[in-house]
């Protein structure tokens, strides 16, 4: 075989292109898999993953060169020093904003699978259908039962832990046992339960930590510092997970600094024949040749890549035919609930520090319940004793005040609000032809903006939280919303969302584009609705069932 010619290519190596590059090569194909940043070993790789927060020059807090460097990161929390260098060199990889979005990227083996929340959620047909039922977009071509199986296959592979519930609107899993509630969580539990007659449920994340071992993987320490890299492999991730069972079959080749700048096309064989990649370090062009391509750069990137493509044939890009490409841009907003202090614990703590929280699914706009806007939102949150960095007014300085924070602070209990975003079709990206990154590319220009529905989605995520943790006897409970902007959520998805009709979608029910059915589009892009649980699960069943397509596919020649 020439050396630049493989079975499959896979474009990104995060949550979905790693899941990809596994599938692939355990069903016989020759893949590449093409990441445009660093590479990241798995253990070796993670060099900030053991040290104690007295062993960062800043105690793992930011700096003013830190927020000068890197003006998006410090929007929100992910800006410290502890995991710096998994975040994108902003003044390299600029993007330009219609109206403020916080995106937050990792472009390095592995991507965001290094520092994602890891709670795991399936879809119901309660999700599959809403579109279809309030003719909002279009609607999703699959139903539960066509991902169900898939959901099966993924789970018992990354080990998701987590409690049966037996709650319509988010189907159980295949769960290892979940962790456990901690003694406020637990007192407070039935108490909602009670409040609202068994109608809402508060119970503990279904997190991808594993709580018991999986070959090459330890379950959790309970050391809550997931984001700098497991070196026990006790979260799903790239390296953790499917890169070491592709990497098993021999079959895999990773090419890491290779920025994808196109899909190379066919117009004759309306084939996509490969893709055109740039070295990221020495900035030549190389051009690698495959039968399948899978498209898994993230949502935006991916519509950065198709725009990039086949422009001869089509002006605004591959897959651009249906005036949908870039379209759609959904996210989860957040940033809104409430928080509160819990009293008659003082003798009880909890120990380890537990990657986890509690989850309260959507109860609005279901089962009757008609509310002034679409769809609903779930909450993720929990309790917790405040520590030695508390605030205590009265006192500042002195013995008392260092004997005061030996001793663990109040209970707290908070509920953040997660809303579904609706598919806006002006809520877009497009190619900014003015602006270049460090390799003289066009870059992204994002144009997204949360709407009324959204607006008055979060008055209730406020207000509703609020009054579930009084009914839960939580005290001084007040309520936030704020920064109320898309982005944040780090749930980017729908710029090339499936379909029923090639004249309204940019895939189909298998997640290929209908313009060029070889390449499968399984990272965010294909989200046709946003629902409000955590996407990434979606993401993994979506691809290894693609995946599947792809090779009975092709074994069928009609590929």
């Amino acid at each position: 075989m020439a050396e630049n010619v493989f079975d499959a290519i896979v474009v990104g190596s995060g949550i979905s292109g790693g899941w990809a590059a596994k599938e692939l090569t355990e069903k016989g194909l020759t893949v590449l898999m093409l990441e445009r940043g660093r590479n990241i070993e798995h253990i070796k790789g993670y060099v900030n993953a053991n040290k104690a927060p007295w062993e960062f020059p800043h105690r793992g807090s930011k700096t003013q060169q830190m927020i000068k460097d890197y003006p998006v990161l410090n929007r929100d929390y992910p800006l410290n020093e502890t995991n710096l260098d998994y975040w994108v060199n902003e003044k390299e990889s600029p993007y330009t904003e219609v109206h403020r979005f916080d995106w937050f990227r990792g472009y390095h083996v592995g991507g965001r699978s290094l520092m994602w929340g890891r709670q795991s959620y399936r879809w119901s047909d309660h999700a599959f259908e809403a579109n279809a039922k309030e003719g909002i977009g279009v609607d999703w071509p699959i139903r539960y039962k066509d991902i169900a199986p898939w959901y099966d296959y993924v789970e018992k592979f990354i080990g998701v832990s987590g409690s049966k519930e037996n709650i319509p609107q988010l189907p159980d899993g295949q769960f290892m046992p979940a962790m456990e509630l901690n003694v406020v969580e637990k007192a407070l539990q039935p108490r909602l339960k009670e409040y609202y007659k068994g109608q809402r449920a508060m119970f503990i994340g279904r997190t991808a930590n594993i709580t018991e071992p999986l070959p090459g993987r330890t379950n959790c320490q309970y050391r809550n510092k997931c984001w700098l890299g497991c070196p026990y492999g006790a979260y799903f991730s790239t390296q953790s997970s499917t890169l070491p069972a592709a990497v098993k079959t021999g079959k895999l080749t990773l090419r890491p600094w290779a920025i994808v700048t196109k899909v190379l096309y066919d117009k004759d064989k309306k084939r996509a024949t490969g893709v055109e990649v740039l070295d990221a370090q020495t900035n030549k062009t190389y051009v690698y040749n495959s039968k399948i391509v899978f498209l898994n750069a993230s949502a935006l990137n991916s519509a950065w890549i198709l725009m990039n493509s086949a422009t001869d044939v089509w002006p605004d890009g591959l897959g651009s035919s249906s005036g949908e490409l870039g379209h759609n841009v959904m996210d989860h907003h957040l940033n809104v609930g409430a928080g509160g202090t819990v009293e008659g614990y003082e003798d009880k703590y909890y120990y380890g520090r537990r990657a986890n929280g509690v989850y309260i699914p959507q109860f609005r706009n279901l089962f009757g319940d008609k509310r002034d806007y679409l769809r609903g939102f779930g909450y993720q949150g929990g309790a917790s004793r405040q520590g030695w960095s508390r605030q205590i007014p009265e006192m500042q300085i002195g013995g008392e005040f260092k004997d005061a924070l030996a001793e663990p602070g109040l209970w707290t209990m908070g509920l953040g609000g997660f809303g579904e975003t609706l598919p806006y079709h002006d809520n877009k990206v497009t190619l900014d032809k003015n602006t270049k990154d460090k390799w003289s590319l066009n870059v992204l220009s994002i144009d997204a903006v949360l709407r009324d529905n959204e607006f008055k989605m979060r008055k209730d995520i406020q207000n509703d939280a609020i009054e579930m943790l009084t009914a839960m006897g939580v005290k001084d409970v007040k309520g936030y919303d704020h920064d109320a902007v898309l982005g944040r959520g780090i749930h980017e998805m729908g710029t090339a969302r499936m379909g029923k009709d090639p004249k309204t979608s940019v895939l189909n029910s298998n997640n290929q584009i209908w313009d060029a059915p070889n390449v499968y589009v399984t990272d965010g892009a294909f989200m046709t609705s946003a629902n409000c649980v955590n996407p990434s699960l979606t993401y993994m069943a979506m691809t290894a069932r693609a995946a599947d397509h792809a090779v009975s596919e092709l074994k069928k020649m009609n590929l």
